[in-house]
Order: C-alpha cells, then sequence, then structure tokens
C-alpha cells in the first residue's frame, strides 16, 4: 500500500487528479447494491414481522356473500349500506346457507314474455343462454316447481353479468309472491321466494233488491267472485232464479287485502245477513274455513237445492200434468230445469251411482242412491261423466245438460226420491248437514256475536230508505 502512495505522488498533478477521480466513481459504484440490498431486506422483515396482506378494492360485478372466515371488503360494506333492504320473507330450502337477491349496477336484466307451446330451454335460447345454463339453473330443486309449469303470459327477468353469462332469474308466481334465483360465490345458484306483506281491511256492504240480485250486488260496491260466493252460501236456503222479491235485503263484511299499502283483491265474506220474503237467514265463516249459521248450524245440506245452474224452470213437480208430447195426463214426478246445452249437471249429495244408461223416453241417464232413504235421478243428458257402481260427492259433475230421449227441448228432469216416493226437490225441507262440533261451540259462538253485532251496527248508521223495505218484513 505505502509502495502505491509512493508511486502515485511520482506522477505528475494532473494524473493524480484523474485517478483519485476514478477510484471515488469505483468506490460509489460498490456502495449502491449493497443499500438497496439492506432496504430489501428491512421491507421483508417488515412484512414478516407484521403478516398482513394488503387490501385492494375492486369492482364487484354483483353482490356475493362474503367466505366463511374472510374480512368483508369496504367496497362491500359500501354497496350494502346503499342498496334497499329486503324484507324478511319466508325461504325456500336453498343449496347455500344464504341469499344474495341484490345485483349491483353492473348487471343487465331483459323481460321475456311466455309464449304458448315455450319451455324454459326455448327461452333462455331465445334469450341468448345456453342448454348449460338451463342445466344450471334448473339443478336448484328449490325453484323447479315454478318453472317448469309456465303459462302463456308469464314474464321472467333475466340477469347477466358484464361479460353476459347469466346471473339470476326473477319470476313473480302470483299478485304478493316472486321467485327470486340469484348465482352465489362459489358460482352455484340459489332460489327463495320473496312474500309481501298481506294487510286485510274489513269492509261492509248493504243493498235492497229492486230488480234483480246481481244488480243489486254490483251497486253495492261487490266483485263478481263475492257475488257469486254470496249467492252459494245462501243458496241452500233461498232458489236465487225464483225465490228473490223486491225489497228483498242483503248486509255483510267481508275483507279487502292490500300488499303494500295497495289494493290487491277481495277477500273472504265474514258474515252476512239475507232477507227473502220475511225470512232471515245468517252466515259467520268460521276458523275452519266453513260457513255457519248465527247460532252454529251447518249452512250446507246434504242435498243440493237444485243440481244445475239453470235459465228458468219449463215444468214444475205436478202430479196431473198434460204430457206435452203424448198429450195424455201423466204425472210430472220431477222438475224440468232449462239452460244451455253441455252446462254442468251436479250430484245433488254423496253416494252411489246406481243405474247408467241410455233409452228411448229417458235419453241419457243417471241414477244416484244416497242412503236408505234418498234416491235422486238425473234424465235427457246430452253426456255422462259416472259409471254404475262409482261413488260420487255432492257437487261433483255426473253429466251434461241435452236433450236426448223422448223430449221436446234440452233440459235437465230432475228427481227427488224419499223412501221410495217423488217429491217436489223444490219445496221439501232438505235435510242439514252436521253442524259444528259441540268443542268449538262456545269460541264459534263468541265470534258470531262480535260479527253479527258489527253488521247490526253498520245497518243501525244506514239511511232509513235503505233499510225500510227489509224492516217492513
Amino acid at each position: 500500500m505505502a509502495k502505491l502512495i509512493t508511486l502515485i505522488k511520482l506522477l505528475p498533478k494532473m494524473h493524480q487528479i484523474l485517478l483519485s477521480l476514478l477510484l471515488l466513481i469505483i468506490l460509489v459504484i460498490f456502495m449502491l447494491p449493497a443499500e438497496q440490498s439492506t432496504a430489501s431486506q428491512q421491507a421483508h422483515k417488515s412484512v414478516s414481522q407484521t403478516d398482513q396482506p394488503q387490501a385492494f378494492d375492486t369492482p364487484l360485478a354483483f353482490r356475493a356473500p362474503t367466505p366463511p372466515g374472510a374480512s368483508t371488503p369496504t367496497a362491500l360494506l359500501t354497496a350494502r349500506d346503499q342498496a334497499p333492504a329486503i324484507a324478511d320473507t319466508p325461504a325456500l330450502a336453498t343449496d347455500t346457507p344464504e341469499l344474495v337477491t341484490e345485483f349491483g349496477p353492473q348487471l343487465n336484466s331483459q323481460q321475456v314474455t311466455v309464449k304458448p307451446g315455450d319451455t324454459l330451454a326455448a327461452i333462455f335460447q331465445r334469450a341468448g343462454y345456453s342448454a348449460r345454463d338451463v342445466y344450471d339453473i334448473t339443478q336448484v330443486k328449490s325453484a323447479k316447481p315454478y318453472l317448469l309449469k309456465l303459462m302463456p303470459g308469464d314474464t321472467l327477468i333475466l340477469f347477466s353479468d358484464e361479460d353476459g353469462k347469466l346471473a339470476g332469474l326473477d319470476r313473480q308466481i302470483d299478485a304478493i309472491s316472486t321467485l327470486l334465483i340469484r348465482k352465489q360465490f362459489d358460482g352455484k345458484f340459489s332460489a327463495e321466494v320473496e312474500t309481501k306483506s298481506v294487510e286485510r281491511r274489513q269492509r261492509f256492504a248493504h243493498a235492497t233488491i229492486k230488480s234483480n240480485f246481481w244488480n243489486a250486488a254490483v251497486s253495492a260496491g261487490l266483485s263478481p267472485g263475492q257475488i257469486m260466493e254470496l249467492a252459494n252460501l245462501f243458496g241452500w236456503d233461498i232458489d236465487f232464479a225464483l225465490d228473490l222479491r223486491a225489497g228483498d235485503s242483503f248486509t255483510l263484511i267481508y275483507d279487502d287485502e292490500y300488499a303494500d299499502g295497495e289494493f290487491l283483491r277481495s277477500g273472504d265474506i265474514l258474515a252476512a245477513e239475507f232477507v227473502n220474503q220475511g225470512d232471515r237467514y245468517t252466515a259467520v265463516r268460521y276458523t275452519d274455513g266453513q260457513y255457519y249459521s248465527e247460532s252454529g248450524n251447518s249452512m250446507r245440506k246434504a242435498f243440493l237445492r237444485s243440481p244445475v245452474d239453470f235459465k228458468y224452470v219449463s215444468s214444475n213437480f205436478n202430479p196431473k200434468r198434460l204430457h206435452p208430447v203424448t198429450g195424455r195426463v201423466k204425472a210430472h214426478r220431477g222438475v224440468d230445469y232449462v239452460a244451455a246445452v253441455g252446462t254442468p249437471i251436479k250430484a245433488a249429495g254423496s253416494g252411489r251411482v246406481i243405474e247408467a244408461g241410455y233409452n228411448q223416453y229417458n235419453g241419457n241417464y243417471v241414477f244416484i242412491k244416497h242412503n236408505d232413504t234418498y234416491t235422486t235421478k238425473y234424465l235427457h243428458l246430452k253426456s255422462k261423466k259416472v259409471k254404475r257402481g262409482q261413488s260420487v260427492k255432492q257437487g261433483q259433475v255426473i253429466g251434461t245438460l241435452g236433450a236426448t230421449g223422448r223430449v221436446t227441448g234440452a233440459h235437465l228432469h230432475y228427481e227427488f226420491i224419499v223412501n221410495g216416493v217423488h217429491r217436489n226437490p223444490r219445496t221439501i225441507n232438505l235435510p242439514k248437514a252436521e253442524s259444528i262440533a259441540r268443542s268449538q261451540k262456545q269460541d264459534f259462538l263468541v265470534l258470531s256475536q262480535q260479527l253479527m253485532a258489527k253488521l247490526g251496527k253498520y245497518q243501525s248508521s244506514l239511511p232509513a230508505q235503505t233499510t225500510a223495505l227489509a224492516n217492513e218484513n
């Protein structure tokens, strides 16, 4: 080293300066890699000590549940806070513990209307999705029944992600229920049914009949379904085609149903009163869904008053009637109901078919034995819907109205036989069906008194002229 220094001193002054600069540059070059390596080692040591990964915000194609054990990213928290809340609804069985039903802003949707003959595969193909998409979405067992039973006019809303892949489906099942299918973070689909909360509001209606029952009911604000329900309730005691008179009146309480504050539909009749030719009839709906009189007697009878929805009676029960074809006096041991050809004929009561055949006088006919006391007969049918030996229930369609056999026009000839003797089915006192069970009688009477008290209070609030005719009876 001493010799090197002595040698340098022997060099000219300019050479000494240049050599010193060269040595300085070499020294700097050797020092730089050492500093970078030290910094890298310190950074590595810092990460090892903290053991914390760095978090990066990434855009979400759609909301997906956070995998178990992972922290929720800030971006996901923000999306949840901004999204509208979904009401708690009863859910279908799903393939994952949590169903995500909300989408982010990047999702595309298209509404598809079901056409006649459409299948889910045809709809998906038309919307640009593959057979694989159909397979994947139908693997959700709880959703399958709602997807296989599609009716023309139904609408489906299909969702796709930013890559155009299927991300979900909505199908409105009815006015308050919607099927929601969503793709989860694992790529599988899950489903639930979202149901709107239904609010029931009690309503009253009253009318006095002037011309006919239907017009009076419409003027009272009743829907066609409610009008038919009211007629069915009292149809066991009142013949709505022949027994109604001007001045008859009715009053009822019923439910209107609302979903999210909007009118949905008219609900059940809760209680009703009908005054017909001075006779008062009542009906109260119990928790079993059946109707009873205010005292608990069944509204139903063991037999229908008439087994067909008829236009008019062409021939009444008459032991001395002059036969319209032969011109001879021959007892007419039944009632002839006129209606359109093909009108359904119903069994007046439950029983067993003892005859079902054809002859030149009766045409197509059906005889039903209800028990050892009662038998009913149905003649001149266009077609028979039952066979001999078959058991039938009250109201079951046993044939259609026609003009077969010896007749002058299309009608149903209906006979009612008691212990082998023909009786007038329009005037005979029909046997009652079973009344409310004794164990439930007290609870029913409490409910009945409450509803009938409401009816009475409502009637007392009506203008005097509205109830005058009914009060005169």
